[in-house]
């Protein structure tokens, strides 16, 4: 097994998004191309599940701060026509 495989349970949590990403496309890349053990084909696919849940939580991390931004400025402007209105 390669050592992209074998690393600690946990140790994609430190990825950053574009990382985490990139190990996945070659993960999949790995177990599309085949030749792999089923051990191999096992731990690459465990591997993929949790770099999949790595950039899932960026994704919805980035999602939350833009919806949090969007509400802010739709605030501001209905703040901004009430004291026009005024």
């Amino acid at each position: 097994m390669t050592s992209e495989v074998e690393q600690t349970p946990g140790a994609a949590e430190a990825l950053g998004y574009e990382q985490a990403r990139d190990e996945l496309i070659e993960v999949v890349r790995r177990l599309e191309a085949g030749g792999t053990t089923l051990e191999e084909s096992l731990a690459l696919w465990e591997r993929g599940e949790e770099l999949a849940k790595v950039c899932r939580r960026w994704l919805d991390g980035a999602r939350a701060r833009l919806d949090a931004a969007l509400a802010e400025e739709a605030e501001a402007e209905a703040a901004e026509t009430a004291g026009d209105a005024g």
